[in-house]
């Protein structure tokens, strides 16, 4: 059981402080035994030295301390640093900070010193679980990104040698393994079959075949054994067309796992597309079943990408969905056709998901943003529009994506646009969008209320928002009354920070 905690802890760095050296030496020891990376400090200045230069998990610091006190070192931390989870130990309940004062200081827990640790033991495994689900997002953020970025590079169709290689370069790339291989069934004469093998890494042409015949996949798409991750390749019949294997990197498996199958999805369509294209004179009807397989593929991983942007705090979580269906009213309620309403709607969706791109350190930022971080993330707008353009499916949405944050004033960004020159359909997503942002809670500030954000709205309309667009607002809520509006509106929820912090 011990050994299983050290498997599991080893990744998780604890630094404690405290004046007393005989508390930080017998807390070292004891989380050492459970498997944790534990260095000690007992000078409180120093520590917040340490833990600027270092790249520790969790603190564990006392409360009472000289030259300064615990809050006080928690307070410079958090000038430079929002991630690392803090515990803070006391000697008695009464001589613990405000509850105020911990909230403040995001401060996870405190601790009544004892001569057991059990409770503390709990408060940092809970810590380790927070820790462990954020790595799990930033894993899947970093690998989608990855993902998008290499893509078109499969749907190259000049020939079969240069897919095969862009296959395991973005395999390297992706999933970061020791080495990767690619074993593809290739047609023969008379209906027989070769097996094309590509190798990459350290590992040798000579053990693929082994590898293969040895894996049972039992129905699984994608198999991990001895440190290897292998992927079957089907087409659309569901028949194995050959195998992806790479080595495995250090993290949780079944995000690899799930990686892989989303991966692995796209190269069987595009080497299946390939080979259409290479019999398009009798194929015809197979290969626009091909391409609806990327496109069906290429929105999944979009979705997760969206998914990905909403998920990464608490904060952000369903503003898109939100924003989606409110334009969408917007739009039914000023008798547009179904087809403008539709674009409005999916352009609702995906408005943000050029933010997969942004780093947290800007988009989590509890503050106003310098100049160059505000430049940053108004890039937002035009990769979104570039993450859609490569689809044909999104034509339609992308210069509404696009032009999702330009002002009728012309203040706006990327392109400047002003009055008719936006897309009305950006003009509905622009005063969807911000009242979402107002009215939700942030980082930076508590949400607005229902009477404030509109009034903002109001002093907007004409220079930033469509005046017709506002009006076409102020309708449906005096229609549809606050209480219902705010309750099909989600309003006043801790749960977003859809807007730009300017």
């Amino acid at each position: 059981m011990r050994k299983n905690r050290r498997t599991l802890h080893k990744d998780f760095r604890i630094l404690t402080l405290d004046d007393d050296v005989i508390m930080t030496s017998t807390l070292q020891a004891y989380f050492q035994r459970s498997g944790y990376y534990v260095d000690v400090i007992n000078d409180p200045c120093r520590a917040i030295e340490q833990v600027r230069e270092g790249a520790y998990d969790i603190l564990l610091l006392d409360f009472l301390m000289t030259p300064i006190c615990g809050d006080q070192v928690v307070e410079e931390i958090r000038k430079f640093n929002k991630d690392i989870y803090i515990i803070l130990l006391t000697g008695h309940k009464s001589m613990a900070p405000p509850i105020r004062t911990i909230r403040e200081l995001d401060i996870q827990g405190y601790y009544e010193k004892s001569d057991r640790f059990d409770q503390l033991e709990l408060l940092v495994e809970s810590c380790v679980k927070s820790i462990s689900q954020m790595r799990i997002i930033q894993n899947y953020k970093t690998g989608l990104s990855q993902m998008m970025d290499s893509l078109p590079q499969l749907y190259n169709l000049d020939n079969t040698q240069s897919i095969f290689e862009s296959i395991l370069r973005i395999t390297g790339k992706v999933f970061c393994g020791e080495g990767a291989f690619l074993m593809v069934w290739g047609p023969k004469e008379e209906g027989e079959t070769e097996k094309i093998i590509h190798v990459t890494g350290n590992i040798s042409r000579e053990e693929v075949p082994r590898m293969v015949e040895t894996a049972q996949f039992d129905g699984q798409t994608v198999l991990c054994r001895d440190g290897m991750m292998l992927a079957a390749i089907e087409d659309e019949s569901r028949r194995t067309i050959g195998i992806l294997g790479t080595g495995m990197s250090p993290g949780t498996e079944y995000v690899q796992a799930q990686m892989m199958e989303i991966y692995v999805r796209q190269i069987s369509s595009a080497i299946h597309n390939m080979r259409l294209h290479q019999l398009v004179s009798v194929k015809n009807e197979e290969l626009t079943r091909a391409y609806e397989q990327l496109n069906e593929s290429y929105v999944e991983i979009i979705n997760a990408m969206r998914t990905v942007v909403d998920e990464r705090d608490i904060y952000t979580r369903g503003h898109s969905d939100r924003v989606s269906e409110l334009a969408a009213d917007l739009a039914s309620w000023l008798q547009k056709d179904k087809r403008f309403v539709d674009r409005v709607r999916l352009a609702g969706l995906f408005h943000d998901i050029g933010k997969v791109g942004i780093s947290d350190k800007i988009l989590m930022k509890p503050d106003k943003l310098d100049e160059k971080e505000y430049a940053d993330i108004k890039k937002h707008s035009d990769k979104g529009a570039k993450i859609l353009s490569a689809i044909t499916l999104f034509n339609d949405v992308v210069p509404i994506v696009r032009s999702h944050h330009e002002r009728m004033d012309g203040k706006g960004y990327p392109d400047g646009l002003q009055g008719e020159e936006i897309p009305e359909e950006s003009q509905i997503i622009a005063v969807a969008d911000s009242f979402d942002a107002m009215t939700s809670h942030r980082h930076y500030r508590s949400n607005l209320p229902l009477s404030a954000a509109v009034e903002e709205l109001e002093q907007g309309r004409g220079t930033q928002f469509a005046p017709h667009v506002v009006d076409a607002f102020l309708e449906m809520l005096e229609s549809m009354g606050e209480e219902s509006f705010s309750q099909k509106y989600d309003t006043g929820k801790e749960h977003d920070e859809g807007g730009e912090k300017r």
